[in-house]
Order: structure tokens, then sequence, then C-alpha cells
């Protein structure tokens, strides 16, 4: 079995202290607004954080504000 060096080691650290806390307020934010295929797919893809910021900070608002207006 190959062994990891420490920089790989270093840099999977960085992104799972990076991702675990966007993916968690992201997965919060879906549950408490009962979107089910969200939370599947923030659950299931790996996106590094990418679209768990997308949601948190385009898709909800966007869906709060037209919640607003209706």
């Amino acid at each position: 079995m190959t062994e990891l060096s420490p920089q790989l080691l270093s840099f999977i650290a960085v992104v799972a202290i990076w991702t675990i806390p966007w993916k968690g307020v992201a997965l919060w934010k879906a549950a408490k607004r009962k979107e089910m295929w969200w939370f599947i797919a923030l659950l299931i893809i790996n996106t590094v954080g990418i679209l768990e910021i997308l949601y948190i900070f385009i898709v909800s608002e966007w869906k709060n504000r037209k919640e607003k207006v209706d």
C-alpha cells in the first residue's frame, strides 16, 4: 500500500475543514426549506463547497425574495 505524503494529507485536511461547514449550513437550509432534491444533491455531490456556497447565497436568497413578493 502506498503511503500518502504529508503535503497531500495537509491538503485533504484543509479541504475537509473548508467543506464541512459549508455543507452543513447548506444542508440545514435545504432541510429547513423542505427542498428534498437540493438536500440530496448537496449531500451526494462533492464540489469542495462551491455548490453549497451557491445554494446558500444565491438559490435560497432568491427564493426568499420571491416568497416575500408573493
